[in-house]
């Protein structure tokens, strides 16, 4: 079975700007891709210098 890739945006909640994209496979469980989306944000909030609880993510769903 192929399952599309799941494509997330990483946002700053003090901006409401995007600061990151990110693709993870569809294949991966709901486990793995809550600890790889957390593991992104820490080192995007790393990255641009700001708390990690200032991230947050969201999918990004074709309408």
């Amino acid at each position: 079975m192929n399952t599309a890739d799941k494509h997330y945006k990483f946002i700053n909640s003090k901006t409401g700007y995007v600061i990151f994209y990110h693709s993870l496979s569809g294949q991966l469980s709901a486990e793995e891709i809550k600890a790889e989306l957390d593991r992104i944000r820490t080192q995007v909030a790393i990255q641009n210098g700001i708390y990690q609880q200032t991230v947050y993510w969201e999918e990004i769903k074709d309408e």
